[in-house]
């Protein structure tokens, strides 16, 4: 894993080494063992890169790396698990080490990037310069997962794995897009292809963008999970149960065996959910040793999947870390946030997914991951209540849905939360004051793309919060995923896959892990198996109520069900209750008048009654407010270059 960076100025500068090691020199996390930069004088192209050795430590996988006829150059964050296969079939090279880098820039000057990223099976995202035709290519994986920022101005292009590469180029200014600021109100991170700086966009995932000189860069798709999904969907395979299990079994074990390989240290991330116990389940049965597996617990019960994980070790007999995170060591992390993460973002588990990450890099450098199940198997719990939603309110008249809506709104989430607390927890989802309000905020809305973007939203109206602005509409807004995949819950699976996914799950884990160096890796989301997933038909994903059905018979192989049957826990912490507590100070700090007016960008009034509704218990409006909160801390943080 990786960090990579760089621009191309056409007018012609002298200090192209300089600013290219001080842009290297700001990713030095992502890749603390070794840096360099190479240049191209002439054209007045700089690829910078931070190298985290994985696979062929020594100086033969070195970055940035020329190809073995000179034209090529390529600067690479990621990992390709198939490199040997792909090795094999280029043949004859005069090969200078094993590292998957230099076998994906010889199949680049072999088949070109199109011709080479098919072939090729990873999470990847690089920079290739052609020296002779004096054309860069950017190139991002299918999924999403390794991220690359890129902008142009004034016969400057620049690019880089994180914002803040680019923030040091001299004579570059900054401003927040209000329109990329509306959108993160409404989703909590900032959708691709924006970013939070006008000017500057994300590379979106499956694409390539060809950057030549004196044209404008143009993007081309060259995997489109949409029309995997909507082929997959529209003819699906017909399996029995044992042969969708069997197969299933087959593409996760090679996509966690390729996974674990490498020339250093490996262990796994263990929650004790279905998904993470797959991972460290299959790596097991193929591991000729204990696998190293690491959880975190929390001394609040709601939050706490330590003793699960622990059970599931056991079982697997992994030689397993738990480390439990005292209130103030995971409050101690917020002010770091905005350094990790460069640009808005305000999922609150990234604390508990940064703490989990520090734990693992203290025992080794590589970590698989269960993150993607979810999407690719349909668990989350929203697919089930929006599917249900959508079949049940259809046969109720809109002005019946609105009174509903009041009387669940009468109660506060804290209130039906007691109310609730009588019935027993395996029939009730976890936080259900939340559920019902939730429930309340979607029995009025005119349709089922409607319902989707209430379910995913969390400031209603993003314009009413940062004035002047223009949310851009992302695929969610866009009917026609409707005619692609007609069934509401396979097209949530598909609109999650396509934004929530990439825009904060993978953003989620690549910066924590990255903050501390620990390459994070995610076999569920192996393109392989994503494209199986999306040629079955619903009953081999849900069945009886049950999502991940799959996944759960393929579990079943490995793990006795009781140790994994369970109610669905999120990987969070309680800040509802810590910004009426110990966050209170800080959090009145930032969300003061004056703290909310500096910039000129966010409205105070709405912002202010919903702290004062929050700290009154009647509504729990933590998920909007820690979106603000982020915001403001990484305003500050970079008020210097926004």
């Amino acid at each position: 894993m990786c960090g990579l960076t760089g621009f191309w100025d056409s007018r012609g500068r002298s200090d192209l080494k300089a600013v290219g090691e001080a842009m290297a020199d700001q990713l030095v996390h992502r890749g603390p063992d070794t840096g360099a930069v190479w240049t191209d004088d002439g054209a007045g192209m700089v690829l910078g890169h931070r190298r985290l050795s994985i696979v062929d430590l020594s100086p033969a996988g070195a970055q940035p790396m020329v190809s073995a006829c000179g034209r090529y150059v390529m600067a690479y964050n990621g990992e390709v698990y198939n490199a040997a296969e792909v090795r094999a079939e280029l043949g004859t090279i005069d090969w200078r080490g094993h590292s998957d880098t230099e076998v994906l820039l010889e199949a680049c000057a072999e088949w070109d990037v199109e011709g080479a990223v098919e072939r090729m099976v990873g999470m990847f995202a690089f920079a290739l310069w052609d020296r002779r035709d004096r054309c860069l290519t950017l190139c991002r994986d299918r999924l999403g997962i390794k991220p690359l920022y890129w902008g142009e101005r004034d016969g400057l292009f620049m690019f880089a794995s994180e914002l803040k590469a680019l923030r040091v180029l001299p004579g570059v200014t900054w401003e927040v897009d209000r329109d990329a600021l509306a959108a993160y109100m409404r989703y909590n991170d900032v959708p691709a292809p924006a970013s939070i700086y006008r000017g500057i966009s994300k590379l979106e995932p499956g694409c390539l963008l060809i950057k030549r000189a004196d044209t404008a860069a143009e993007s081309i798709r060259y995997w489109d999970l949409r029309a995997i999904a909507r082929t997959g969907q529209g003819s699906p395979l017909s399996l029995s149960d044992d042969d969708a299990v069997a197969r299933a079994d087959g593409l996760l074990g090679d996509a966690v065996k390729a996974r674990m390989v490498a020339d250093v240290p490996l262990g796994a991330f263990l929650s004790g959910g279905i998904d993470s116990s797959t991972v460290v389940a299959l790596m097991q049965a193929q591991s000729p040793r204990p696998v190293k597996t690491f959880s975190i617990g929390f001394d609040e019960a709601a939050f706490d999947e330590a003793p699960h994980a622990a059970a599931v070790a056991a079982h697997l007999g992994t030689d397993h870390t738990e480390l439990y995170v005292t209130p103030d060591e995971a409050r101690d992390v917020i002010p770091d946030l905005p350094g990790f993460y460069d640009e808005p973002f305000a999922d609150s588990s990234q604390i508990p997914t940064y703490l989990v990450s520090a734990l693992t890099r203290q025992h080794v450098t590589v970590a698989l991951s269960g993150d993607g199940g979810d999407e690719v198997f349909a668990g989350y719990t929203r697919y089930f209540w929006g599917d249900l939603l959508r079949r049940r309110i259809a046969s109720v008249p809109r002005p019946i849905r609105k009174t509903i809506a009041a009387l669940l709104h009468g109660f506060g989430e804290d209130t039906w939360d007691r109310l609730l607390s009588p019935v027993p927890s395996s029939w009730l989802p976890s936080h259900p004051g939340q559920k019902v309000h939730k429930l309340g905020n979607v029995l009025a809305l005119p349709d089922d793309m409607a319902l989707y973007r209430r379910l995913i939203t969390a400031w209603e109206d993003p314009a009413a919060i940062v004035p002047g602005s223009r949310e851009t509409p992302t695929v969610a807004w866009d009917d026609r995923v409707a005619d692609d995949v007609p069934a509401f819950m396979e097209r949530m699976q598909l609109l999650d896959s396509l934004t929530y996914l990439p825009d904060d799950i993978l953003t989620k884990v690549d910066r924590a892990s990255m903050a501390v160096s620990l390459e994070a890796r995610v076999p569920l989301l192996d393109h392989r198996v994503v494209e199986f997933a999306w040629s079955l038909p619903r009953r081999h994903r849900v069945r009886d109520g049950e999502g991940k059905w799959l996944l759960r018979r393929v579990l079943e192989r490995y793990l006795p069900k009781q140790l994994f049957e369970r109610p669905k826990m999120g990987f969070g912490i309680p800040v509802s209750q810590w910004l009426k507590g110990p966050l209170r100070d800080w959090a009145e700090d930032l969300l003061a008048e004056p703290a909310l007016a500096e910039g000129g960008l966010l409205a105070s009034a709405p912002i202010r009654a919903a702290w004062a509704e929050h700290l009154s218990g009647r509504q729990n409006h933590v998920t909007q407010l820690w979106c603000v909160l982020m915001f403001q801390a990484w305003r500050r943080q970079w008020a210097a270059s926004a």
